[in-house]
């Protein structure tokens, strides 16, 4: 029993008519003969009643009527969904995110790539930090991820935000009054900073602006997230070094300014597998691109 047979007696049980059943499947009439006795054949009943003046059901007919209809609805389902996904339209994207800067992009482009593509499901994976991000592109756990710069290959990616770093203090602290803050005058003071073995590309970021102004911090306090590094900071146990996007997070008893001696900035980035042919992902760039800031030569964002 083929699709084409199923067709076939559909076309004939609807029109009751062998012409205009082949007219309706651009067919002759003949093979659309041969094609209902084949499937007659195959289940061992007729299907028709067959004279010189009419074509009748058979009650076998009327009953094979409506599972034939199933099949050729659930076939035609079935070629849809295909093509849906074979044109990125239908399946299942997985994105990674990492930090509070990633929230802040996340609405305006998961918004249009829902109003773009609303029969893909995209499912988020958070992350603290950016090595487990980039581990889980590798080994295929997320399709794409938003996460600090740099990117290791064979990642491809996209600079999407350039934050500076910034100088977060307890509001009581002598330096808080000041517009900014040099990084050389936390020299003395105990930092409260992601852990060491966490893969923290800002940690790691941090802790070379202040070697290179001639010390090293020394960390009084670790927490795994930024909102504790925060609160740590609010609880006077530490200063803090963070990029400007955690300033939206409106900790009271804290103050954020920014740090000079040190141009030190923290991008953000959009990376993927390079080469992956998926077009859920290429179709995802796409609306990205259209939808996420594109980082200013100057040191703003815009977009």
């Amino acid at each position: 029993m083929e699709l084409r047979h199923l067709r076939a007696f559909a076309a004939v049980a609807e029109e009751l008519h062998f012409g205009r059943a082949a007219a309706r499947l651009h067919m002759a009439q003949p093979p659309l003969s041969q094609q209902i006795k084949h499937l007659e054949r195959d289940l061992g009943v007729l299907l028709f009643e067959r004279t010189t003046r009419q074509v009748r059901l058979t009650n076998a007919g009327v009953v094979f009527l409506d599972h034939a209809r199933r099949v050729l609805a659930e076939a035609d389902r079935a070629r849809e969904s295909v093509l849906l996904a074979e044109r990125g339209e239908r399946g299942e994207i997985r994105l990674g995110l990492t930090g509070v800067t990633t929230w802040r992009l996340l609405p305006r482009m998961t918004r249009a790539y829902r109003e773009r593509y609303p029969l893909v499901r995209l499912e988020l994976h958070p992350s603290v930090f950016s090595g487990p991000q980039t581990s889980s592109l590798l080994d295929g756990g997320i399709d794409v991820g938003i996460l600090r710069a740099p990117v290791p290959s064979p990642l491809a990616s996209r600079t999407i935000v350039d934050e500076e770093l910034m100088a977060v203090l307890p509001e009581e602290h002598p330096l808080a009054a000041r517009p900014a803050v040099a990084l050389a005058d936390l020299a003395e003071e105990n930092f409260v900073s992601y852990p060491a073995q966490q893969g923290s590309f800002l940690r790691d970021t941090a802790m070379r602006a202040c070697s290179s102004v001639g010390f090293w911090p020394r960390v009084a306090q670790e927490a795994k997230d930024t909102y504790t590094v925060v609160a740590l900071v609010a609880a006077a146990v530490g200063v803090a070094l963070l990029p400007e996007s955690a300033e939206e997070l409106q900790f009271e008893g804290v103050v954020f300014r920014p740090v000079t001696g040190a141009d030190v900035r923290v991008p953000i980035a959009l990376a993927w597998r390079d080469g992956d042919p998926s077009p859920l992902l290429a179709n995802f760039l796409a609306v990205a691109a259209a939808t996420l800031p594109t980082p200013d030569p100057t040191g703003s964002n815009v977009g």
